[in-house]
This record gives C-alpha cells, sequence and structure tokens, in this order.
C-alpha cells in the first residue's frame, strides 16, 4: 500500500485546496530514462553511469507497468504532451521509445498533434537513431550542447566535441518538427568573449528553441565538494544580459527564466508546468503533481532503477503520495509562474488551486511595492529586477 504522507496537516476534512477546483487543468506525461554514459560533474538528476548493459527491456516494462497502475488516477483526462528526460533517453533503442509510444496511446487519451520530445545527447546519436525516433512518433528534440568551445565541454565532462555537437543539431532540424538546443554559461573560466560566441553558434544553427542554463553548484555533486573556478555575480549577470540581447537580435522571444523560442515555438509540456498545470511523472525517481476536486498531491518514485523495476512489477511503483497544503499553494503555484516573463493571469491563480486570489493578495501588494511585479489589468508579471532576484521576490509568497 502506497503510504500517504502530507507535508502537514491539511484543511478541515481533508480537502488541502479547501475551496476545491471545478476543473481539472492540462495534464503532461513525463517519462525518465535514468542512465548515461557519464555522470557530468555538475548533475544533481537522477542518473546513473551505464557501466554494463542497460536493462532496455526490464525497464520499459516497467514503465508500462507504472502507467497501467497510473491510469484510474487521470482517468478521462487528455494528454497534452509527453517528454522523455533523463539521464539520457536517447541510449535507448527507437524500438523501445515506440513500444513507450504505442502503449501510452493505447492507454491514455493524448491529443491530437501533441507535443513529443526525447532528450538527446550528441554523443550517442546518429542519423538512423534520429529517423527511428522520428517514426516513433517523436517530433520534438532536446540537445544538451552546453558549449561549442572543446575548452569548456571538457571542463564540464561531456562526451561530445564540438564537431559531433554542430553535427547533431544540423541533422535534428533535418528530421524532426522542433528541435531545442541546451546551453549553459558562467561556466568554468569562461570569459565574456567566449560565452557570447556560444550564443552566436546556438543563433546560427537556427533551432526553434534555446534554453540557456546559468551554471550552478549543485549539492551532492563533484563540482559543489570541489568548486571549479567560475565568473564573478557580476560577470555572470552581465553574460546572462547580453546573450539575452544577441538571442532578441536573432528572433528568439525570451519567454521564460531559461527557455527563449521562435515565434509559436514555445516548450508546451515546460509551458504547462510554470502555468501549473498537472504532470504524471514515470520512472526512477519521477514526481507527479495531480489535481482532484477536493486536493492537490505530489507522487514520487522509487529512486533507484533496480528498486523501480523490482516495485513496479509489484504493483508499487510509487514510493509516496502526499498532499499540498493548502497555505502553501500560493507559494507553489507563484514559484512556477513567476518563471514567466510574461507573467499569468490572475484568473488562473483560483483556476489551478482551488484558493481565491486573495490567499496571495498582502504578498502582491508587497511585491508591487519592491518594484519585483507589475500589474496590469488582470495580468501579474515579474519586472526585469523580479526576473534578476526571482528568489527573493519568490520569498514573499511564503508563508
Amino acid at each position: 500500500m502506497i503510504p500517504i504522507i502530507p507535508v502537514s496537516d491539511p484543511a478541515p476534512g481533508g480537502q488541502a485546496t479547501a475551496s476545491g477546483l471545478s476543473t481539472p487543468p492540462p495534464l503532461a506525461l513525463y517519462i525518465h530514462i535514468p542512465w548515461c554514459v557519464r555522470k557530468c560533474p555538475y548533475c544533481d538528476f537522477n542518473s546513473h553511469e551505464s557501466r554494463s548493459e542497460i536493462p532496455e527491456r526490464a525497464y520499459v516494462d516497467a514503465l508500462i507497468s507504472d502507467l497501467e497502475q497510473s491510469v484510474p488516477n487521470i482517468w478521462g483526462r487528455k494528454v497534452r504532451s509527453v517528454f522523455f528526460g533523463g539521464g539520457t533517453p536517447s541510449l535507448f533503442s527507437p524500438d523501445a521509445i515506440d513500444r513507450i509510444l504505442s502503449q501510452i496511446r493505447a492507454l491514455v487519451q493524448l491529443e491530437y498533434g501533441a507535443e513529443v520530445t526525447l532528450e538527446a545527447n550528441p554523443g550517442t546519436v546518429d542519423e538512423s537513431h534520429f529517423q527511428g525516433f522520428r517514426d516513433a512518433g517523436v517530433n520534438r528534440l532536446s540537445i544538451g550542447i552546453q558549449s561549442f568551445d572543446p575548452r569548456y565541454l571538457k571542463a564540464l565532462g561531456r562526451i561530445h566535441d564540438e564537431r559531433q555537437a554542430i553535427s547533431a543539431a544540423e541533422l535534428a532540424l533535418q528530421t524532426f518538427d522542433q528541435v531545442n538546443l541546451d546551453v549553459m554559461y558562467a561556466l568554468p573560466g569562461q570569459t565574456m568573449e567566449d560565452a557570447l560566441a556560444d550564443a552566436a553558434r546556438a543563433c546560427a544553427i537556427a533551432p526553434q528553441h534555446l534554453s540557456f542554463y546559468h551554471l550552478t553548484l549543485e549539492p551532492n555533486t563533484p563540482f559543489h565538494r570541489t568548486p571549479p573556478s567560475l565568473p564573478d555575480d557580476d560577470t555572470s549577470a552581465d553574460m546572462q544580459e547580453r546573450i539575452e540581447q544577441v538571442l532578441m537580435h536573432h528572433g528568439y522571444e525570451h519567454y521564460e527564466t531559461s527557455a527563449f523560442a521562435r515565434k509559436g515555438h514555445q516548450c508546451r509540456h515546460n509551458l504547462n508546468y510554470w502555468q501549473f498545470g498537472d504532470y504524471l511523472g514515470i520512472g526512477a525517481g519521477a514526481h507527479s503533481k495531480l489535481s482532484y476536486h477536493d486536493r492537490i498531491t505530489r507522487e514520487r518514485r522509487h529512486k533507484h532503477p533496480n528498486r523501480y523495476m523490482e516495485q513496479a512489477a509489484k504493483g508499487l511503483a510509487v514510493e509516496e503520495v502526499w498532499a499540498i497544503p493548502a497555505d502553501e499553494l500560493g507559494f507553489e503555484f507563484m514559484m512556477n509562474t513567476l518563471r514567466l516573463t510574461g507573467g499569468f493571469d490572475v484568473r488562473l491563480f483560483q483556476q489551478g488551486t482551488g484558493r481565491p486570489i486573495q490567499d496571495i493578495e498582502q504578498a502582491l501588494k508587497l511585491a508591487k511595492i519592491r518594484g519585483l511585479v507589475v500589474v496590469e489589468g488582470d495580468t501579474v508579471k515579474p519586472t526585469l529586477l523580479g526576473q534578476r532576484f526571482l528568489n527573493e521576490l519568490l520569498q514573499l509568497f511564503l508563508q
């Protein structure tokens, strides 16, 4: 039996949202593939080096069992997007991805034209793999480039070189409807000139979507234990501003903290997260957020792949489920929606949380006084100052 572990006492009657949700928000599906060729020193994701043969078939069996167990919780709801994340999902064969997607179509209502994204490492793919993924139903590829400079690729522990990065990106653009490139900045020893060179190279390839992430030293990573020499905060902030200018000049709209897209090519899956939508996460260590008429819950799967596969086979893929307390919903909502540069419609708050906007009214007033947000009609959005100091802005909504 799955333990129900509330993070604190729910509202009377066990209703975490108290006022209740009239209709659930849009639903996405996340699938975690936990293996990679080599663990990068900055990575804190649930990923494991594939030192031996990956148990691909057994893991796909577990994913399908996990999804079957979850169907009652999302019965009757359409899935708007699917995202294969990791780890390195491109380590799996096209046949495995095809089997997973076939079972998804059989078990849930997948929206017509749903966005289906797969993350890929330039060092693990070739033309036949790309075409196989496309034939299986993947229509959006996200490639972890991180840098085009061999010095920084080496510092980041990446397994690909500049040539492989460019080749993979160009091949992806020939094969898929949508392509995203992940790039990082504020890297060990990186200069402003080199950061802008990476931005210019990414724009020259001209994918529909770009994600530019600031390298951070996450706990329990080699970089955190032995920190490399990184650009200082002022230099990093300048890098961010200059990169944004380069991308804007090339027609990319900055629509989320780290995301840039050409018109009409925003990532639908990630937008659902940022708009406080629901998501079912299957796979080792995957998390879910699911809304019901009287509560909003989170789930966590067993983290280690072997443990996950064993428990999924027993019908126990989920390790923990807990309801989000009513007094934490405001912070949870704002933690997502304030990442959007265009902000959110105030009506979305009650639609997504089941709570009245008055729950966050005082915090909003204080944020406005401090110049961190602006209210334009029914829209609340972070100012440039609020975007730069997002953590400080979010602290206002912690009760």
